[in-house]
């Protein structure tokens, strides 16, 4: 496959691509050329392609009209890089270009090898519990409320200071007891309590 071509921009067939091919070719009038041009402005042996280190070197075969390189006639040998624009005569332009090649070995992926997305779930379908029938005359009930147990009050245990209260005044009252005990068994009423007795005490 060739790597670069010709392609006419102006002359007796524009549009049409030259593929350079083969390490000398060289363009003119007659038909034995690689590349024959039948136009008035091109000689029989007008100009000569040779391939060496990957690139095109130009040069004119001593035609009439020239061989210009953008513009620049030739008097010697010119190396040739993509885009350049090579003149035979005035009315002949060809546009020299790199082809792309495309790599054989390359690796191609198939429709078959590309990943297959599973289809998404159906989403579940919703279960209504069945109405319950009405029959004729009969009122339908109104849903009773969810019944909220009420938690108990926490039962706790008496607070430290009322214990000590009662044992103080529990205290106190066998104290009164044991002392009216001690009174009454002594006969001190008088001694003790003479404002309750009066004269019965003198």
């Amino acid at each position: 496959m060739a790597q670069f071509q010709l392609v006419m921009h102006s002359g007796p067939t524009p549009g049409k691509t030259f593929p350079l091919e083969g390490d000398v070719l060289t363009i003119g009038r007659e038909a034995s050329n690689p590349i024959a041009i039948n136009d008035a402005e091109v000689s029989r042996k007008h100009t000569q392609f040779v391939f060496q280190g990957g690139k095109y070197i130009v040069t004119d075969l001593g035609s009439t009209n020239g061989t210009f390189v953008n513009g620049t006639r030739l008097t010697g040998q010119q190396v040739l890089q993509p885009g350049d624009i090579i003149s035979l005569g005035e009315q002949i332009n060809l546009l020299y270009e790199a082809v792309q090649v495309i790599d054989p070995n390359a690796t191609i992926i198939s429709s078959s090898s590309a990943r297959v997305m599973p289809a998404p779930a159906a989403p579940a379908p919703v279960v209504r519990p069945a109405a319950q029938p009405v029959y004729a005359g009969q009122i339908p009930a109104s849903p009773q409320p969810a019944y909220t147990p009420v938690p108990s009050a926490k039962k706790g245990g008496l607070p430290i200071p009322a214990i000590l209260a009662g044992v103080v005044l529990l205290c106190a009252v066998c104290a009164c007891a044991a002392f009216l005990w001690y009174v009454d068994s002594s006969g001190a009423w008088c001694n003790f309590f003479p404002f309750l007795f009066g004269s019965s005490c003198g």
